[in-house]
Parts: structure tokens; sequence; C-alpha cells
């Protein structure tokens, strides 16, 4: 019979009505309500001519796709929703990816979105797709796809889709080799084919462990009628040449023929339910009981210059089991919080900045990682930090040694980590705090979050000691105004770069979470991750004692 942990509740000491909470708070759904638009701009996809056209074929929009094969009433965590943002593609890159239960079973979702390019594969489409490929991986989740593609996006170098293409072709084809690979690692993979599967796309529903083809509007062929004309002289149409009849009945890719589109995604039900998909790690060990601090005063904590303190303390109370939590050397290397808690009844060990990570901190949460892994229970990371402290002192003890320490354990960690950037991620504290360079499941970041290699003030401030230095070398007059003027420009670019809705429209995260939402997302990726044992190490690498 699961049990409440037996730590203290958190007492917290959060003013409420003090006036920097309120300007937080304030600030913070300013910010959220930026991106609620912008996920409201994602969610159209193409726009509603594109939409209609689709109406008028007998199709669905993706999203409605993805909704009407969830289970009814069940949470759909999307991924990367904003990517391309800040470019000249369509925010979402036109894709949705995400994870949702269909018929009980936790699955991996990546759908191409029709209404964009006809769903061609940008960049960030790609990126996504890889994402998913991924989480399936990583997680061991059943992997599903809704295809309908046009193929590679060909704009790119023709003035249609930026200067974004930094690959050559030779590289390509990974996607293909992770979709295999998954089904040798056991992780089923299912193919819907909603409409257009060509070239190298055609070869999504060819290495998927199942197929779904639709009638009158799957086509699915190597080469489409145009091309077989140049190469062979062929005159043909898509449904002779590859229609969901001909791989139904005479090709025999299709797997299950569907009528309609809900037919195909009551058959894609259908097919998750015989997969008899069973989780390999343990079930919650702990009453999930709600926390003691309300989620809502979250929206308080962080400001968005980031130069105000924050206990990690008052966020963790706000997103533990019954806000109990058991801390780990509370007096030793106090600006990193280490402990154990519960959320939604799964175990977890948290690691929180409050401030920058001095050697004893480094060497505490090395030490805390280890113990995590020996009993096999997943990290939570709460970043907020300006990196490892540095100077004379900080050198002569063994900053650099004890941060290697903490990166070891890090690395080597076998248990799974999920990270949430409540603020700073600044430098090799990025790496430390598990950042996804760093092989953590999920990445999530409040809008308040700044990732860069430091912060915009330091940048600026490090380029005009260079050129001051240069100057004097050379023994030329240093222009100071012009010199401000420069710090006042890189310092603005900076500050714009690291801002989280900039990381997000990279796919550098799985997204931007409401505060409030922290304790639900790492809920249902508590529960994802354990579709795989959990399992520490037990080997590290050599650590510099």
């Amino acid at each position: 019979m699961p049990q409440a942990p037996l730590a203290a509740p958190i007492v917290s000491r959060l003013d409420v009505a003090s006036e920097s909470y309120l300007r937080n708070r304030r600030d913070a759904l300013e910010q959220i309500a930026v991106i609620d638009d912008l996920l409201d701009a994602a969610a159209t996809g193409g726009g509603d001519a594109a939409h209609a056209r689709l109406r008028a074929q007998g199709k669905l929009p993706v999203r409605e796709r993805v909704a009407a094969v969830l289970d009814p009433d069940s949470p759909f965590l999307e991924i990367s929703a904003l990517a391309g943002y800040g470019s000249d593609y369509t925010i979402g890159g036109g894709m949705v990816v995400g994870i949702g239960v269909i018929a009980g079973t936790e699955c991996v979702i990546m759908a191409n979105d029709p209404s964009v390019l006809g769903g061609a594969l940008t960049a960030y489409a790609a990126k996504k797709w890889m994402r998913a490929l991924e989480i399936a991986r990583d997680n061991r989740i059943p992997y599903v796809s809704f295809v309908e593609s046009a193929g590679a996006d060909l704009r790119v170098g023709e003035g249609g889709g930026g200067a974004m293409n930094t690959a050559h072709f030779a590289e390509s084809g990974r996607f293909f080799y992770d979709l295999i690979e998954l089904s040798k690692l056991r992780v089923p993979t299912v193919s819907v084919v909603f409409g257009s599967s060509t070239a190298g796309g055609a070869y999504q529903p060819g290495l998927s462990d199942y197929n779904i083809v639709v009638r009158d509007h799957s086509k699915v062929f190597l080469a489409g009628p145009p091309l077989v004309k140049m190469a062979t002289g062929e005159e043909t149409d898509d449904e002779t040449l590859g229609g969901a009849e001909l791989h139904a009945t005479v090709s025999g890719l299709g797997d299950y023929f569907a009528e309609d589109e809900l037919d195909a995604l009551r058959r894609c039900r259908e097919v998750v339910s015989h997969l008899n998909w069973r989780k390999a790690g343990p079930d919650p060990s702990f009453v999930a009981e709600p926390p003691l601090g309300d989620p809502e005063e979250l929206l308080g904590l962080i400001s968005r210059d980031l130069r105000q303190a924050v206990d990690v303390r008052e966020i963790i109370a706000r997103v533990v089991d019954g806000s109990r939590f058991e801390e780990f050397k509370a007096r030793y290397g106090p600006t990193m919080v280490c402990g154990w808690a519960s959320i939604h009844g799964y175990p977890v060990g948290i690691l929180g900045n409050n401030g920058v990570i001095h050697p004893q901190a480094a060497e505490k949460a090395a030490q805390f990682i280890q113990l995590c892994n020996q009993v096999d229970v997943p990290l939570v990371f709460l970043q907020n930090v300006t990196g490892y402290m540095v100077g004379r002192e900080a050198e002569a003890a063994g900053i650099i040694k004890k941060g290697s320490q903490m990166l070891n354990a890090v690395a080597n960690s076998t248990v799974p980590h999920l990270t949430v950037i409540v603020g700073a991620s600044y430098g090799a504290g990025t790496y430390g705090m598990s950042g996804r360079a760093f092989g953590n499941r999920f990445t999530f970041l409040w809008p308040t979050a700044k990732i860069a290699v430091m912060g915009p003030r330091q940048i600026a401030g490090v380029m005009s000691q260079v050129r001051r230095a240069r100057a004097a070398r050379r023994g030329e007059p240093f222009d100071e105004a012009e010199d401000a003027r420069i710090v006042a420009q890189v310092e603005a670019t900076q500050e714009e770069g690291s801002l989280a809705l900039a990381a997000t429209g990279a796919i550098s995260d799985d997204g931007i979470i409401d505060p409030r939402d922290t304790r639900t997302v790492l809920g249902l990726c508590l529960s994802v991750v354990r579709s795989r044992p959990i399992e520490g190490s037990s080997t590290y690498g050599v650590f510099r004692l």
C-alpha cells in the first residue's frame, strides 16, 4: 500500500503581498499571454484556407487527427510546439510531435501537417522528427506516425526557405536508420498514411511494423508520375502507381485498409490495443498528495531580469507531493539544494540552484547523483544557475576538479534526468545541471528562462575589455563613446538570443511551459520514462579526486 514520504513539508517564507512578488507575477502573466498567442498561431498551421482545402478533400486538420486517435479526456504533451519561432518558417515547422495515450498506452506521435507546404520536410520538421524518434528510443514507448508529406523542402537554396541549409544530402537518412532501430529494440512502430508519401517518405511506411492506408487518399511511391515519366517514359497516375487499393491488394505494403480518415484512426487504436504493451519500470511507490504550497504562486517567484534571488525550495514546495522534501547536506555547499521527494507518487531526487556553483556545492551534487543511482531514483534538475564559481579562491579550492566530478556524475548517471530551466542557464552550469547535451530525457523551460554561454552583460563586458587591451597594445587611443555604443548593442543582441523563445524556436528543448503546469508535466514525464527499467549506473569514469 503506497504511503506518503516521511520527510516534513517545506515551510514557505514567500510573501505574496510584496511588491517584488506582485511585479514578478504581472511579468509572468504577460509572458505567458505572448506564448499562448504564439501557440494559437502554431495551431492554425498553414491557415484557414489550407484547412478548408483539406476538408474539401475529405481530410481532417492534423490536430484533429491527433485528438481523434487519443483516449477521451487524456492529456497530450506536445513537444517543441513553437519550433521555427523567429524564422521565416511557419511556427511549429509543419509538424506536430507529442506524447499521448492511445488505447491505454503512452505513445509518441509524429504527424506531418499537410496545411503547411503540403507537409514538406522543412529543417525544423526534420529536427522535430529526430526528436520524436529519440523519445521513442530512449523511453521505449511505441512510435506512431501520421504520414502526409510532399517530401523534402526543395525551396532551400532557391530563395523560398531562407538560409537554413548547412547540411549535405550525403549526411541524410538517419531518420530511417532510427526507425529501423526502434523495431530492432522491440519498440512498435505504426504508420498511418493519410496522403502523399513520396521518395524518401515512402520508407516511413516501408520501415514501419504496421501500416494503415486510406482509400483514395494514400499515395505511396518512390517516384511520382512526373518523375516516372521522366525516368522511364511510362504514363501513369497516382492511384494506379501507388494508391491505397494497390498497396492493400497487390503490393502488400498496406496491412490495414481504411475507408476514410476516422476509420484509419480507429484501426490505429485497434493496432495499439493489441501490442500487449507493459511498462518495465516500477509503479508509483508513494501516495500522490497535492503540494501544500499553491502552484499559482510559482508565477511570482522569478524576476524577468533574473537579478532577484529566489530560494529554489519555494519552487520545490509547490511541485512535490505534500511539499515534503528530505534535504541532503543542507549545511554543506548551500548554493546547491539536493534532496528526495515524490511527484505524483513517483520518487525523485531533486537538484536545484540557489546561486553560483561553488566547489563544495559541486562535490555535494556529485555525491547526491551517485546516491540516487544506487537506489534507481530518477533525477529532476531545476536550473537557475550562472555557472561555476571563478576567481583565485575558487581555483585554489579545486573548482575545476570538483566541477568535473559533478559533470562526470551527470554524464555517467543512467537514471532518467528531467530538466526544468526556471531562470538562468549559463556556461558550464548548463552542463552540470543536466542540459540537453548531457543525455537528459526531457528539457522544459519557464518563460523566464535564459540560456547562453554567459550573461549578456558579462559577454558585452568581456568583449569591451578585449577591445581596450588591443588598443593599449597597439598604442592607439580608445574611443569610450564608441565602445559604450558597442557594449549596449552587444548586450541587447545577446539578451535577445538568450531568451526562452529563441531557444525553443531552435528546438534546443522540448517546449516552454506555464510554471503552474510544472508538476503535471513532470508527472507525465515520470510516467513515460517508466516504460523501460529504471536502473542506476554501477560504473563511472575516473573522478579527479
